[in-house]
């Protein structure tokens, strides 16, 4: 762990104090969670006080079905919104977990009017996770159809989807249609040969 991430963990925990409700470093990175209330102010903090001017990226989490009995991070709450910020100035790359508690209706304030590359970015999490951010002025589908049924990055989710569309040469339009490819399992069949060495083949010899 460097003391340059120490250093930055410290002056965060410092101006922030109880609004940073976690705080981690892993693989010489630091993630801080704060509550989606405070997201507003801490972001703009985080740009104004600490020169985070880029937002490398904004993504979406579902950890429905995270985690296991070895792994000592299990989310209370099903989504998340991370945020990836990288300040040039002062060599410092920041990850800001916020969770959206209720699921049935997952939103968070936009962030458009600190950083205007959340705008794509934040389409891409309401069209693939049904994330609302609200403030945002035009939170449409960004990469599936507009006609499209439900968010494809949702662990339940089907694979094959509810609908497939085709274009109906008749009707002269695309339609859609209930989908009709049969539901497949995807592990792959794995071939093992017991046999592989001859039998006149010593242990250690190929």
């Amino acid at each position: 762990m460097s003391n340059h991430v120490k250093s930055l963990a410290t002056s965060l925990q410092a101006r922030f104090d109880d609004r940073i409700r976690e705080s981690n470093i892993a693989l010489d990175e630091l993630t801080i969670v704060v509550a989606k209330k405070d997201i507003m102010d801490v972001t703009t903090v985080l740009k104004e006080e600490f020169a985070f001017d880029q937002l490398i990226d904004l993504c979406g989490v579902d950890y429905s079905t995270y985690g296991n009995a070895e792994s000592s991070f299990k989310p209370a709450e099903r989504f998340a919104v991370i945020y990836h910020l990288l300040s040039v100035r002062n060599n410092y790359r920041l990850r800001v977990r916020t969770f959206l508690p209720d699921e049935a209706m997952p939103k968070i304030a936009s962030i458009k009017t600190i950083w205007s590359a959340a705008n794509w970015f934040e389409r891409e999490a309401f069209d693939l996770y049904g994330f609302i951010f609200e403030g945002h002025d035009d939170l449409r589908r960004l990469l599936t159809d507009y006609g499209f049924i439900g968010h494809p990055f949702r662990k339940d989710f089907p694979l094959e989807g509810n609908v497939e569309m085709r274009y109906d040469p008749v009707q002269q339009r695309v339609i859609y249609e209930p989908v009709s490819i049969e539901e497949r399992n995807l592990v792959p069949r794995v071939i093992r040969r017991d046999n592989r060495y001859h039998s006149s083949t010593q242990p250690g010899e190929a």
